[in-house]
């Protein structure tokens, strides 16, 4: 299940713009640590 998800993971999807959604994730998470930073 685990190598299904990795897989589904790095698939750019249009819904996203085009992006993996490991990299919406990432993006959401640097901006929110750091905010926490500041």
């Amino acid at each position: 299940i685990s190598s299904v998800a990795n897989k589904r993971n790095n698939i750019p999807r249009k819904s996203l713009d085009y992006q993996t959604p490991l990299e919406v994730f990432m993006s959401y998470m640097n901006e929110d640590i750091l905010s926490s930073l500041i």
